[in-house]
């Protein structure tokens, strides 16, 4: 069974939420918060799975609350912000605060419920907008691209080649199914690759490494 935290000022919102959750399989709403002040506490109280994360909220934004939720690590839940701003630089801020999925509130139900589903596996949960505007970023744009690559190399120069691999496999959005396949490793290996790099980097999820990957070898 999925838990999920509901995080979201607006009590409709997280209501019709709720109830979308509650129809289908394998989840559970475990609780809620109203703003991003009360995350932490609502995490410790029910541990969920994952948060579904409003951005704009009045105390503390779903920013600066995803930010707080990454810094446990491993035993953290995974973030899926949900707004209903669709904006370049809020999705890259999003992912760079350590959000393993970006989504809409528009989004058709069937999406949010997959999305669900892929964070709590530890895939990236990604709306097709949010994606592309992780591509615009990884073929270049505003920022000193140039020398944003040379110190996404330098940092990727921490890990092992097989770490390497992983990263690059990440990247390209392979599952670790996939990942394991392509490089003759099962499962369970790929997975401590994945969880070394994270740690070596000081990342907080496959979103970032994939960032910081792309960032490495930037498209002309």
């Amino acid at each position: 069974m999925i838990r999920v935290l509901l995080a979201d000022d607006d009590p409709l919102v997280r209501t019709g939420l709720k109830m979308m959750l509650r129809g289908a399989d394998g989840i559970e709403v475990v609780g809620e918060a109203s703003d991003g002040a009360e995350v932490t506490a609502a995490v410790r109280e029910h541990t969920p799975d994952v948060v579904l994360m409003d951005i704009r909220m009045p105390v503390v934004d779903g920013l600066a609350a995803t930010r707080e939720l990454t810094r446990g690590g491993a035993q953290s839940p995974q973030v899926i912000v949900l707004t209903t701003f669709d904006e370049h630089g809020l999705v890259l801020e999003a992912m760079r605060s350590g959000a393993a999925g970006y989504l809409v509130k528009h989004a058709v139900p069937e999406e949010i419920v997959e999305a669900v589903r892929r964070a709590a596996g530890g895939e990236p949960a990604l709306s097709p907008s949010a994606a592309r505007a992780l591509i615009r970023h990884a073929a270049g744009g505003p920022g000193g691209p140039d020398d944003r690559a040379e110190r996404a190399r330098q940092r990727l120069a921490l890990l092992t080649e097989r770490e390497r691999e992983v990263a690059e496999a990440v990247a390209e959005g392979l599952s670790n199914t996939d990942i394991g396949t392509r490089l003759h490793l099962s499962l369970g290996t790929v997975k401590a690759h994945l969880s070394s790099a994270l740690a070596k980097l000081d990342l907080d999820n496959r979103v970032q490494l994939a960032l910081l990957t792309h960032d490495a070898h930037p498209r002309p």
